[in-house]
C-alpha cells in the first residue's frame, strides 16, 4: 500500500462488461468514508458482498476502516480525498476504476454543518459549505458520470438532509447548500435518460461529526437540543443500501429518514 491508494482486502471482480455489476457485487465509491454516514455505509455495503472504494481527508481512519471490511464476500480499498479538489476527484475515480475495474455507483457524502446565524458574517464557513457540500458533488459528477456512460449504467446517490426542505435559524447557508444538492440531483436524473440512477438521501437528525464543527456558540447550543433525539448512522446506511439494490429499471429518487420520535 502506497501512501495515496490501498489494495482490496480481498480480490477485486472481474470487471464484467458494461455498466452491470457482475455476481461478485457492486463496485460503490464513497466519499466522506472516515466517519458517520459514509463509514456506516462502507461497512453496510461490505457486509452486503459490494467492493466499497472509500475516500476522506483522515487516512488514518479509512485505513482503520478497510482492514476491518471484506466480510460477506465483498472488499474494500481506500484513497485520501479532498472532494474541494476537482483533480483529486477525478484521480480518486480513476483509482478505483483501475482497482476495481468499473464504477457502479458513487455515493456522494462528504459535507460539512458549521452553523451560525447569517448576522454573525462567518463567511468562511459558508465558503466552506458550499465547497465541500455543492462543489464536492458536482466535482464527483464531473468524474463518474464519463465514466458511467462509457460502461452503461451507473447510480448516483446523493446525500442531502431534511434541510433540503426546510430552513430552520442558524441553519440557512446549510439549508441552501442541501436545497442545491437535491436540484442538482434532480437535473441529473431528468437528464439521464434511465441509463444513470439518481437517489437523493436526506437523513433527519444523525449520530455523526457533523455537529462538532459548529463554531458558533448559539448555534452549538440549539443543536445540542436538536440533536436529543437522533438516528443511529446505521439507518441511513440502510437506507442506500435499499436504493441500490433496487433492480436496474428501478430509480428510487428520493428516501426521508427521520427518527421515528422527531417533529423534524
Amino acid at each position: 500500500m502506497n501512501a495515496k491508494t490501498s489494495v482490496p482486502t480481498s480480490p477485486a471482480p472481474d470487471p464484467g462488461t458494461g455498466g452491470q455489476e457482475g455476481a461478485d457485487g457492486k463496485v460503490v465509491l464513497i466519499t466522506g468514508a472516515s466517519s458517520g454516514i459514509g463509514e456506516a455505509t462502507a461497512r453496510r455495503l461490505a457486509a452486503d458482498g459490494h467492493h466499497v472504494f472509500l475516500g476522506a481527508r483522515r487516512t488514518d481512519r479509512l485505513a482503520e476502516l478497510t482492514g476491518r471490511l471484506g466480510g460477506g464476500g465483498g472488499s474494500a480499498a481506500y484513497r485520501r480525498l479532498d472532494v474541494t479538489d476537482a483533480a483529486d476527484v477525478r484521480s480518486f475515480v480513476d483509482a478505483a476504476r483501475a482497482t476495481f475495474g468499473r464504477v457502479d455507483v458513487l455515493v456522494n457524502n462528504a459535507g460539512v454543518m458549521p452553523l451560525s446565524p447569517l448576522e454573525a458574517l462567518r463567511t468562511e464557513e459558508w465558503d466552506r459549505m458550499l465547497d465541500v457540500n455543492v462543489r464536492g458533488v458536482l466535482h464527483g459528477i464531473a468524474a463518474a458520470l464519463p465514466v458511467m456512460r462509457a460502461q452503461g449504467g451507473g447510480h448516483f446517490v446523493n446525500i442531502a438532509s431534511v434541510g433540503a426542505y426546510e430552513v430552520s435559524p442558524t441553519a440557512a447557508v446549510y439549508c441552501a447548500t442541501k436545497f442545491a444538492v437535491r436540484a442538482l440531483s434532480e437535473g441529473l436524473r431528468q437528464e439521464s435518460g434511465g441509463d444513470v440512477r439518481v437517489t437523493v438521501v436526506s437523513p433527519g437528525v444523525t449520530e455523526s461529526e457533523l455537529a462538532d464543527g459548529i463554531g458558533d456558540p448559539s448555534a452549538r447550543e440549539a443543536m445540542r437540543t436538536y440533536r436529543a433525539v437522533a438516528l443511529p448512522a446505521a439507518a441511513v446506511a440502510d437506507a442506500i443500501a435499499f436504493a441500490i439494490g433496487q433492480p436496474a429499471d428501478v430509480d428510487v429518487n428520493e428516501l426521508v429518514v427521520r427518527p421515528a420520535a422527531s417533529a423534524q
